[in-house]
């Protein structure tokens, strides 16, 4: 019988020391998988901004990385000496692992900071920081393209001053006929080199002055018998 009872108070020890580290385990557990859910849930440390510049117009982008994917408004303020000084916009935004971009239209200046504030009921409530500040450079306008020029208008030609002079004008000689050219007038057919008969009689050379003289010769005696008609009637009427 005493053996019976050491064993029965041994094994409620056992079972009272099981239940302790059962116990301890369990709230170990409870605590670690609260904290890992309200840092899955969402975090500030999820949450970045950014001044960009869309072609030529400046905005102001807000990422969430948030796996959970649990909502939050995201506020842009402008500041001015710490304080707010305007209200950019706000968003909705529900992120996501690869991140979830919004998009704030603003014409930034340069060195401008704003604050961005997050909220994510009971997750967050707080801003991003630190500020954002823009870039020192201004986003640039496009360049407007050169307008067209007209082809040019070709100018005509202007006729020179004097029109060419014939080269006895110019007062330089026409050249001289080598002695093998014929001098046989345009419309004259030069007779065969073979043929020598012409050349020894001068027909092909000669021909023109024996018509001028004989010409010259019939004026001087139509000449002659004008003035002897004239003589004769003069004898006749005295």
């Amino acid at each position: 019988m005493a053996v019976l009872s050491v064993s029965r108070t041994a094994s409620r020890r056992t079972v009272a020391r099981s239940l302790r580290v059962l116990g301890v385990v369990s709230a170990s557990a409870a605590l670690a998988l609260g904290a890992s859910g309200n840092a899955l849930a969402c975090n500030i440390n999820e949450f970045s901004a950014e001044a960009k510049c869309d072609g030529d117009k400046g905005v102001i982008t807000v990422t969430d990385v948030d796996p959970a994917g649990v909502p939050a408004t995201v506020t842009v303020y402008l500041q001015n000496n710490g304080a707010d000084a305007k209200k950019v916009g706000e968003q909705v935004v529900k992120g996501s692992r690869e991140g979830t971009t919004i998009t704030f239209a603003e014409e930034w200046k340069p060195n401008a900071e704003y604050r961005i504030h997050v909220k994510a009921t009971p997750y967050v409530d707080e801003d991003i920081k630190p500020n954002l500040v823009t870039p020192a450079t201004a986003c640039k306008k496009g360049e407007e393209p050169p307008a067209s020029t007209p082809p040019a208008t070709p100018t005509p030609s202007t006729p020179s001053a004097s029109p060419s002079q014939p080269a006895e004008e110019t007062g330089t000689p026409a050249p001289e006929p080598s002695e093998g050219e014929s001098t046989t007038p345009a419309g004259n057919v030069p007779a065969p080199a073979g043929d020598s008969n012409l050349a020894e009689t001068g027909a092909n050379s000669n021909t023109g002055v024996i018509a001028g003289i004989a010409a010259a010769l019939v004026v001087a005696g139509g000449g002659a018998v004008f003035f002897g008609m004239r003589r004769r009637g003069a004898k006749s009427e005295s």
